[in-house]
């Protein structure tokens, strides 16, 4: 009972040394969405976890897979097959019991966003997807709305972390998904300043196959355990320095 009691009063204690009491509040009294729970996503939803935030949605429809294992937070052998969503959950709770999950193993889709969005106060939203169309849906209905949002661009056949930067989605280069979100971006008559985690590096294009086996993906780019997790700690950063 002493050691619980203990563990309660001081897990938050050195975040709360570097922030301050004001912030720390502010952090406990947010709701942050998170949309993608793989190789980016899971690992921005685990720092905004640690850093004390109150409240989280996590969507994701995917099981974990022997291709995460090299990159995903939630893959190991003991939960292949299992929803991702499910086996973040139980850890996010695991490392913040206080903390108030929505947990949605579902796709989202175009024509289903608009009543996510308007389902709850969202404080901030993490755009973690991996495919063009319920990406750039996200991307308008929120900016539509007026919620905060930050979003990741590729992450894929890359492996210098030393040229992870944010910026503006359209000041980005060397990106093929920052190329093809402004170009839906542009069709969907939506052209405000959007903030994203991308890679000025050149994609090796050795590492990139193409695909028709993959839903809703035309290729499949080669990773590294440590790239994605750069990506999603600096989306993490960005909400958390913002909230």
């Amino acid at each position: 009972m002493v050691k619980e009691k203990l563990m309660e009063e001081s897990w938050q204690q050195r975040t709360e040394l570097l922030l301050g009491e004001d912030k720390m509040r502010r952090i406990r009294e947010s709701h942050v969405l998170v949309v993608g729970l793989g190789g980016v996503g899971a690992y921005a939803a685990e720092m905004l976890c640690r850093a004390g935030v109150g409240r989280m949605t996590i969507v994701d429809a995917d099981t974990v897979q022997p291709t995460n294992m090299n990159r995903q937070l939630p893959a190991m052998h003991s939960t292949l097959g299992m929803s991702k969503a499910e086996v973040l959950a139980t850890r996010y709770k695991d490392i913040n019991p206080e903390i108030e999950l929505v947990v949605m193993s579902v796709y989202l889709k175009d024509e289903n966003i608009p009543e996510l969005l308007d389902s709850t106060k969202f404080d901030f939203i993490v755009d973690a997807i991996d495919t063009i169309s319920p990406k750039c849906f996200l991307i308008f209905e929120a900016m539509k709305r007026r919620i905060k949002i930050v979003s990741s661009m590729g992450a894929g056949a890359k492996s210098d972390i030393t040229q992870v930067r944010f910026a503006d989605l359209w000041e980005t280069y060397h990106c093929g998904l920052s190329k093809a979100v402004r170009k839906k971006m542009q069709k969907m008559g939506m052209k405000r300043k959007l903030p994203v985690v991308f890679s000025t590096e050149q994609a090796d294009p050795k590492a990139v196959w193409l695909t028709d086996d993959e839903q809703n993906k035309k290729s499949t780019c080669g990773t590294v355990s440590y790239m994605p997790a750069v990506f999603g700690c600096y989306l993490a950063e960005y909400v958390i320095k913002r909230l």
